[in-house]
């Protein structure tokens, strides 16, 4: 990332930025075509207003990628002064434009003309492929800006801090959709050329350059206005505007819902939701024109699955929520980054559980982004969720499960110690102060702390500029009608209990709850230093206690045998509610990996295996009142019986899958993933053909990716070879090449072994597709953090010592960590899990 703005002394910030996609561009781009272009380049002009404060001669700005064709400087009032030359500095993606004589004081216009780089690595200004409904190739120019990208469209001073006012135009074919992120103010005819039309769009607000959008090539939509009237459209391929109507419902939904809940309006007249074919990041959040991959948007009522909808719900809710927290208000610098996603990741969950309480959305962010935090964060290798950042490799590189899971878990544990309506007066109060401004995490805290009278900033600085949280220790007696808990804290490390005298301390919101209500908090301490007693009040001898109801509270916890054995009542009867039981067999879990506790498997699985022979029909044959989370849980059954080889249930896969491929009964879309799943895991080379014939066939991405994603199932080593080599093939879409190699990695030890083999044969194409970006970092984590063997750490660190990946750098280090982390629980505990295993075999079925 490029220094804080470096221009020479005098040159003040950005006012407005006109920009223009000049002619040249869109014929180019958008003409319909079938093979590879001789030229890939485009064109701008982008006249912006300045003020100079002192006199100087050269202006530094943000570029990448592009060539500066001419740059002159026009006072207010005088005469165009043309830059002499152009000094790249291309490590620290910057441009000094250089001018013969002194920049006096005073307003002007600066004028730059360029080319530029249409690229096909998914950031900056590039080129998406898509097929028409006559199965035709064609191209969409479209834009990814965040987090310095912006600089690879156009010059431009490439920090969030640094804002301005666009007025866009966008030259294209007239038979092409062009939008960015303001309503169209004006469509006329380009006078040099009757086949293109001249878009202009209305004046942003003002605004960081990551924000900006725009998107020219063929689209349909479907239209509505939220309740408080805002024009809101979802835009898809063509011929599928059907598919834009779950998101336009989430959509309608969410912008009234964020309204009330900040007591701030959306502030722009429209917003857009596109589909984009050729897309690395789940969605992005540009003011007013937001983009998804078709994956997070469309929905198929027929052929979408209930995970798929969920997974459309909660990204157009984590987007929508930037308008206000990110794009209204933004961050200061890269180092508040989590403050953007952090707090998105959260209050998505909140609005789908407002749109769709049926997902019971609060227990699985326990079991996904919770516990996933959780696990990174006890590395050695982990990072606060503040980190300093300086060259742009290192933004790539904190996109990642501590700013956005963990971010969204520390929130979620702030929300509750302040209380909701106490900490809606908050943001309210941050976001009417920041509103077209920026902000850093201690302007949030100064509001919070106002709103609710408590210690804001003192808590959570020790939850977000150091890493790692801590185990909260609890031991009881009982005093009469009393219950005297001993608590304390340590922190927390996957390696194992550390004794070091300067271990850091959290202040820690601690709740309790009782047997006689589960369900209720029956009181709240502040844990503020290593260890406490709290004296819980009439309690019967009898009755249990727990900490962290609800399982909000970012911290692990280790109990007393006595305490453990007293909740055992309240799993099995299942008073203990859902999220609560998840959390406790997390820790316990955890406990086990980090040898805290040792290895027990006490409960015997033969009757589960038996009741699940029994249940394999009513399985694959869901109920018409079956709700959503009886959908994902039986595609999470079915997969895991039939990967494991249970006999009926690979029968009646293998029939169900005969059926679907003839066409004589399609499979309902819960149970495509289970059923592909277990027919590739026993299959053979029929198998795969057939698999792959379905996704060549496939009209939606999600039925391509559902197939990609279990393609590395198939257990012949060349037949696993031919999988990795479909991932790299055209057939796949550049950002799916990961899933598709993950999928091999994560399906067996000799898949494994062959994922990371072609990783590092094919390293070069894989580098240069994914640099800088965070697909890079995915497709590593991947590929190797399931290894359980000591020499595979060295060798994954040795390789990547040679190959270096700058924005991957942490992610090797925590993938080397894991394994060996993986090779040292494998010895302590393979044997023991063996000889259990072997004396519950079940018998044949």
């Amino acid at each position: 990332m490029s220094c804080h703005v470096h221009v020479k002394p005098g040159f003040s910030l950005c006012i407005t930025a006109d920009i223009v996609v000049a002619a040249n561009l869109t014929s180019y781009l958008l003409v319909h075509q079938t093979a590879a272009l001789p030229t890939k380049s485009f064109t701008f002009t982008t006249p912006a207003c300045r003020n100079v404060t002192q006199g100087t001669n050269q202006i530094v700005m943000n570029c990448a990628d592009i060539d500066i064709i001419t740059a002159s400087f026009v006072p207010e009032g005088g005469e165009e002064i043309n830059a002499t030359g152009f000094n790249y500095q291309n490590e620290d993606e910057k441009v000094t434009l250089c001018f013969p004589s002194i920049l006096q004081k005073g307003s002007g216009s600066l004028k730059i003309d360029f080319v530029g780089e249409l690229n096909d690595k998914m950031k900056g200004f590039y080129r998406s492929k898509y097929m028409t409904p006559s199965g035709e190739n064609r191209y969409a120019a479209v834009t990814q800006f965040e987090a310095t990208d912006a600089r690879r469209a156009f010059p431009c001073w490439d920090e969030p801090a640094i804002k301005a006012t666009f007025d866009i135009t966008l030259i294209v074919p007239k038979d092409r959709i062009a939008l960015s992120n303001m309503n169209v103010v004006d469509r006329k005819p380009y006078p040099e050329d009757h086949s293109l039309v001249e878009v202009k769009f209305a004046t942003t607000p003002i605004m960081s350059t990551y924000l900006v959008a725009f998107v020219i090539g063929e689209y349909d939509f479907v239209e509505s206005q939220s309740s408080d009237g805002v024009t809101v459209r979802v835009y898809t391929p063509v011929g599928k505007a059907e598919q834009g109507k779950f998101a336009l419902e989430v959509a309608t939904k969410t912008l009234p819902f964020y309204k009330d809940y900040f007591s701030v309006p959306y502030p722009l007249p429209k917003i857009d939701l596109i589909a984009i074919a050729d897309f690395a990041a789940g969605a992005m959040e540009n003011w007013g024109l937001v983009t998804y991959r078709e994956t997070a948007l469309l929905i198929d009522p027929k052929n979408s699955c209930a995970s798929s909808r969920q997974w459309v719900a909660l990204v157009v809710g984590h987007e929508l929520a930037h308008q206000w927290f990110g794009n209204l208000v933004t961050m200061e610098w890269w180092t508040h980054l989590w403050l953007n996603e952090g707090f998105a990741s959260w209050i998505e969950y909140l609005c789908v559980d407002h749109c769709f309480p049926e997902y019971d959305i609060w227990t699985q962010f326990v079991s996904a982004d919770y516990t996933r935090a959780l696990d990174l964060d006890a590395l050695d290798n982990s990072h606060p969720i503040e980190v300093d950042v300086g060259h742009p490799s290192e933004v790539d590189e904190i996109f990642d499960a501590i700013s956005y899971s963990k971010g969204a878990s520390v929130i979620r544990m702030l929300h509750n110690y302040i209380g909701d309506e106490e900490f809606r007066k908050g943001m309210n109060a941050y976001l009417l102060k920041f509103q077209h401004k920026n902000a850093s995490t201690e302007d949030l805290w100064e509001c919070l702390e106002q709103a609710s009278g408590k210690p804001i900033a003192a808590v959570m600085n020790s939850w977000t500029k150091q890493m790692g949280f801590p185990i909260i220790v609890v031991d009881q007696e009982q005093h009469g009608s009393d219950r005297v808990l001993k608590i304390s804290q340590k922190k927390f490390c996957a390696s194992g209990p550390r004794n070091d005298e300067n271990c850091p301390n959290w202040m820690v919101p601690i709740s309790i709850c009782t047997s006689e209500d589960p369900s209720c908090t029956k009181m709240k301490v502040l844990l503020d230093q290593p260890e406490t007693t709290v004296n819980v009040t009439n309690i019967a001898p009898d009755h249990w206690i727990k900490i962290n109801p609800g399982t909000v509270g970012f911290y692990r916890i280790q109990y007393s045998s006595a305490m453990l054995e007293s909740l055992l009542p309240g799993i099995r009867d299942l008073t203990l509610l859902p999220v609560d039981r998840l959390g406790l067999q997390n820790d316990l879990f955890s406990l086990v990996r980090r040898h805290t506790l040792k290895c027990q498997v006490t409960q015997s699985c033969g009757s589960q295996w038996a009741f699940y022979t029994q249940m394999t029909w009513l399985l694959f044959s869901p109920v018409s009142r079956s709700g959503h989370l009886d959908a994902l849980l039986r595609g999470l059954v079915l997969g895991k019986l039939g990967k494991a080889g249970h006999k009926g249930t690979l029968e009646e896969a293998r029939r169900r899958f005969r059926e679907h491929v003839e066409g004589k009964q399609i499979l309902p879309a819960d149970l495509r993933s289970p059923v592909y799943l277990t027919v590739l895991k026993h299959g053979d080379s029929t198998t795969l053909d057939t698999m792959l014939k379905l996704h060549k066939q496939a009209d939606m991405q999600e039925e391509k990716n559902r197939i990609e994603r279990v393609l590395g199932a198939i257990p012949a080593p060349d037949l696993i070879q031919r999988v990795l080599n479909f991932a790299l093939s055209e057939e796949v879409r550049p950002q799916d090449t990961v899933s598709v190699i993950g999928g091999v990695a994560g399906s067996s030890k000799q898949g494994r072994k062959a994922a990371w083999k072609f990783v590092k044969d094919n390293w070069e194409e894989l580098h240069n597709r994914y640099q800088g970006g965070f697909l890079i970092s995915r497709l590593i984590k991947l590929t190797v953090d399931g290894f359980a063997i000591d020499k595979m750490a060295a060798e994954v660190k040795s390789f990547f010592e040679s190959h270096h990946a700058p924005a991957a750098e942490r992610t090797v280090q925590q993938c080397c960590e894991n394994i060996l982390l993986n090779a040292a629980w494998l010895k302590r505990d393979a044997e023991d899990i063996h000889q259990y295993l072997l004396q519950r075999k079940a018998p044949p079925v």
